[in-house]
């Protein structure tokens, strides 16, 4: 005796044809793919000018793609009635919008599925085309189309942000120079412990005038609303920040920061190497070995890392390079220490010593000195605001690297914009709340 939750075999329903006004009358299995021959549910009949009712003139098949079933694409041939008015002689064919769009060759069922691989399988373009069986511009164009539809343009998705990353991104390397954006990173939900960042918006170029347009084009409710911005050293993106919403407290991301400490101490064995050997660092040189050693924490130091630095700094030589060491370490364990207050403490006073009465011999120590002291409430302010790090805005940067490698690369920077938007806007909970 057959199970009464079971019934009779119905391909419509297994399709989900019946949700889009068709009915599945018969199929071919093709070595590549699995056609469905349908016909319209609804009667349309009735003229939409006159209201005469019309007699069946002929028909037409329109060929769709449907969502894949398996690993072979599905296509639908879908028999359309034209009928002709008795009153007034008007042709019209049946009304297929709840299947599909106008002069798309994709069913709603279809950009649904390609959307949802789009967004949350982080499926390629190819991909998509591949499982639908049709071109990957005809692919590319209704999946994006249906993406700025549904999700870009959702207006709401700027909603309840209080916290800005900000940051430039390589989108294309030429031979003629590399093409920057700038992204812009909604970092809330980090600070707040709620979720993960995500991509806000991305507009063209890298400079102070981007980002102040982007931002004197949100209303002002909204900009009243915005509390932290978190950026790198590049000082154009604070001066937009502070002439477009002043009251934003404009936060220095600890990992540029402590690139510059980096860079200094790069700087300065670079400089002793040519110093003492008159040429670059080769692989016996005690400086070109230590290179790694150099920037890690002092807290992960290994015996031998201890041993190798020791060594190293042994040499009078190398006195430079163990003062930038130094601040380095100082600043690491700034950031490090658990208590902030103690931390602020810390970089504070590595701001101090290194503003004024630098000796000359150490031009890299004076140099990041007058950088820290420039932008110091900037550095400072990351102590008294947690989250606020422009960490997560890297994060994403990778992300947007891996799409731009999953596509071999974009020529259209209006593609890419919308593809990142997809990519890491954070929509995974729209298709799937």
């Amino acid at each position: 005796m057959r199970d009464a939750t079971f019934t009779d075999p119905d391909l419509t329903t297994f399709t989900g044809l019946d949700g889009l006004g068709l009915h599945v009358v018969a199929q071919r299995l093709d070595p590549d793919k699995a056609v469905l021959a349908c016909r319209v549910v609804a009667d349309d009949r009735w003229c939409r000018r006159c209201g005469c009712e019309g007699r069946v003139r002929d028909s037409a098949v329109r060929e769709l793609a449907h969502a894949p079933l398996g690993w072979r694409p599905t296509v639908l041939h879908v028999r359309l009635r034209r009928y002709r008015c008795t009153g007034c002689g008007h042709v019209w064919r049946q009304d297929l919008s709840c299947a599909a769009a106008p002069r798309c060759k994709l069913t709603r069922t279809a950009l649904a599925w390609a959307l949802e691989g789009l967004v949350v399988a982080h499926l390629s373009m190819t991909r998509i085309a591949d499982a639908l069986g049709v071109a990957w511009d005809t692919a590319n164009t209704a999946v994006l189309e249906e993406g700025r539809r549904v999700l870009i343009s959702d207006n709401t998705r700027f909603d309840g942000v209080k916290v800005l990353g900000v940051d430039e991104h390589v989108w294309r390397h030429t031979r003629k120079g590399d093409k920057y954006v700038t992204v812009i990173i909604d970092l809330t939900p980090v600070r707040e412990g709620t979720g993960t960042a995500r991509l806000l918006d991305m507009i063209e170029g890298r400079s102070k005038a981007a980002f102040k347009t982007w931002l004197a084009s949100r209303d002002q409710t909204w900009r009243d609303g915005i509390e932290v911005v978190a950026m790198d050293g590049f000082t154009g993106f604070k001066t937009a920040a502070v002439e477009e919403i002043p009251q934003a407290v404009t936060v220095m991301d600890p990992f540029h920061v402590v690139h510059l400490g980096a860079d200094a101490l790069d700087e300065c064995r670079r400089r002793i190497q040519q110093d003492i050997f008159g040429r670059r660092g080769r692989a016996a040189d005690p400086l070109y070995q230590a290179r790694r050693t150099l920037h890690t924490g002092a807290d992960l130091l290994t015996e031998r890392q201890k041993i190798r630095l020791d060594g190293l700094f042994a040499d009078e030589r190398h006195a430079a390079v163990e003062v930038t060491w130094g601040a380095y370490q100082q600043m690491i364990n700034a950031y490090r220490d658990p208590d902030r207050a103690a931390g602020k403490a810390t970089m504070t006073a590595l701001v101090e010593a290194t503003a004024t009465g630098v000796p000359a011999s150490l031009p890299e120590v004076a140099r990041l000195g007058r950088t820290l002291r420039k932008r110091a409430e900037d550095v400072l302010a990351f102590f008294d605001r947690p989250g606020t790090s422009n960490g997560p805005t890297e994060a994403i940067n990778g992300r947007l690297e891996h799409l731009r490698g999953i596509a071999l690369g974009f020529r259209n920077l209006t593609h890419y914009i919308a593809r990142s938007l997809l990519e890491a806007g954070g929509f995974k909970q729209h298709l799937h709340p």
